[in-house]
């Protein structure tokens, strides 16, 4: 009877001390409100953003381009010459002029998904259209017609690109589009050039931070996938923790391994009869299974090792099926009717030798037939070229593909410091990707020419509307800018740099800003992929043209700090003394 008077007196004072709270609480309802910005003012905010975010862009153009020193939230701040690096990290505290900061990011990111370059040239693209086209609009100009006028002057420039295109050949061109992405950097290029000849053009080759003062290359040839030895005790070499076959049997399975009757009738044909290491590599091996191969390993010293299958689902049968092509045997699985405890001698692949590391695991000469292997690099290469699948698809294909084309290059990135290596690391990574890109469609004259000349194309381009007209006049302008800005950032008069490229018959000379002479580009090695270039055009100029017409801007009211909005502070609960502060 005690206890339950007890708790009636406690609810009714928690009850008596909740109603107080919230008579002595102020609630305030927030709501956010917006703000339209029309017309000439609305442009100008967006004009704001460009144009800041632009010029702290081209700063870094051109081979004689400087660095960007951009705070970072943690850690110490990061320099870089990577123009998308430096447009992501831009923020207004202006909601309007952040809008315009914001597109010119957006511009520079999907060029730098497309092309993987190019970015600090999309970015001055963008802010030249965008200024011309504002000043037209402000002077009475329909931005409709401005825009169809400047979607055609686009559309004409990149025709003239493609025809100014001629593919790579050699070495040496590889290495000239890579120096001249690297800003220069001669080194970078040779080591970029070097990896595509070792793995070839469709190999793999990855960027990584390294721990030394000089950049170095590593390359792994033949296949490499991500999985490495199931148990430690198949080790073979105690000192590097690896397992070294030499002429191994191969075993490619897409199912689990438990039962030990499943594994006996492999290790008869390998070990007692072949007499051959045996490398398992099966959706996983435990158990019976497992524990009988370590069992052979230890008492006996048959060279036995079990690996697990890389990858899941339908992606691991197919990395499977490309393994058994390299390797001239067949993938085990009951979906094509083979049994494991059936195995037969024909059924096992073969190689030169295999290294097994606790991570990865690498086959050198496959046994497979050649003839086989580009069969199914062709029907990859298909895949990828199928605009209809996802990019996440082909992603997936072009690293089968490469895995199947040739070896693994690793360029380690060194330096004094890492301020260094980072800032290196981003000159190195467009840089490889400019190289791709001028694999894949040929290259064009560097250093902005090519832009500069598709403007002779443009001169023939006119309409019987006189505001399109306007719209191909800017087009034409605009593709000035960037040769301009490299003469500019090279200490030279850009405008002058520009007619004097102009002058030139020969499509070819345009100006070589790190040496300061007029002279054949081609010869030189200043070059620019064909895609980077055509990719900033049209992108700058679909994002710029839509800027032009834009008519309103609606965005976020600044906040006001109220004092009524926010509760007053609690003094303890009444009835309950020395619990101050308690909530």
């Amino acid at each position: 009877k005690k206890t339950k008077t007890n708790n009636k007196k406690t609810k009714k004072m928690l009850n008596r001390l909740g109603r107080t709270t919230l008579k002595n609480t102020q609630l305030v309802r927030n709501y956010g409100g917006k703000q339209i910005l029309y017309n000439q003012q609305g442009r100008e905010a967006l004009l704001k953003g460009v144009t800041q975010t632009a010029k702290a862009v081209s700063t870094t153009m051109g081979p004689k381009g400087r660095n960007v020193i951009i705070q970072q939230t943690f850690g110490g701040p990061k320099i870089t010459k990577d123009g998308v690096t430096v447009a992501r990290s831009i923020e207004f505290s202006d909601a309007a002029t952040n809008e315009g900061a914001q597109l010119v990011r957006q511009v520079a990111s999907k060029t730098n998904e497309s092309a993987g370059d190019g970015t600090t040239t999309a970015s001055v693209l963008t802010h030249a259209i965008l200024e011309e086209g504002l000043m037209k609009v402000a002077a009475g100009l329909n931005p409709m017609d401005l825009k169809r006028g400047i979607d055609a002057a686009t559309k004409r420039a990149i025709e003239s690109l493609q025809e100014q295109s001629r593919s790579i050949t050699s070495k040496d061109e590889i290495t000239q589009v890579a120096t001249i992405s690297a800003n220069g950097d001669s080194e970078i290029g040779e080591l970029i050039s070097n990896a595509m000849e070792r793995v070839g053009r469709e190999g793999v080759i990855t960027v990584e931070e390294g721990n030394t003062l000089e950049n170095v290359l590593n390359v792994v040839e033949g296949l490499k996938f991500n999985r490495g030895f199931i148990s430690p005790h198949f080790v073979t070499d105690t000192k590097t923790q690896k397992i070294v076959f030499e002429k191994p049997l191969i075993m490619i399975c897409d199912s689990k391994i438990e039962h030990i009757n499943k594994i006996v009738p492999a290790l008869q044909l390998a070990i007692a009869k072949a007499q051959r290491p045996l490398l398992i590599i099966a959706e996983d091996v435990s158990g019976e299974a497992l524990a009988t191969l370590i069992v052979n390993k230890l008492r006996s010293g048959a060279k036995v090792c079990a690996v697990k299958a890389p990858s899941f689902g339908d992606q691991r049968k197919n990395i499977l099926q490309d393994l058994a092509i390299v390797t001239g045997g067949h993938l085990i699985s009951e979906d094509v009717g083979l049994k494991i405890d059936a195995i037969q001698d024909d059924w096992f692949g073969s190689a030169e030798k295999i290294i097994v590391s606790k991570d990865d695991t690498v086959i050198l000469n496959g046994g497979g037939a050649q003839e086989s292997i580009e069969e199914r690099c062709d029907q990859l290469r298909e895949h990828i070229a199928n605009k209809e699948i996802s990019d996440y698809d082909r992603e997936k294909f072009q690293d089968r593909l490469a895995t199947l084309s040739g070896g693994v290059a690793v360029i380690k990135v060194g330096g004094a410091s890492d301020v260094e290596v980072g800032e290196k690391k981003d000159r190195v990574t467009d840089a490889l990707n400019a190289t791709r890109c001028a694999v894949e469609e040929g290259i064009v004259p560097g250093g902005g020419t090519a832009l500069l000349n598709a403007t002779k194309t443009l001169e023939e381009l006119t309409f019987d509307n006189f505001d399109k007209n306007v719209g191909v006049e800017i087009i034409r302008r605009a593709l000035r800018k960037p040769l301009m800005t490299i003469a500019n950032n090279a200490g030279k008069e850009g405008a002058v740099i520009v007619e004097r490229v102009l002058a030139q018959k020969d499509p070819h000379v345009g100006y070589d800003a790190a040496n300061d002479v007029i002279t054949n580009l081609f010869d030189k090695g200043v070059v620019d992929p064909t895609k980077v270039v055509k990719t900033a055009l049209q992108d700058s100029s679909s994002v710029a043209s839509l800027m032009i017409t834009t008519e309103a801007m609606i965005i976020e009211e600044p906040k006001k700090e109220s004092s009524s909005s926010q509760a007053p502070p609690q003094q303890g609960m009444p009835g309950l003394g020395g619990m101050d502060g308690m909530f």
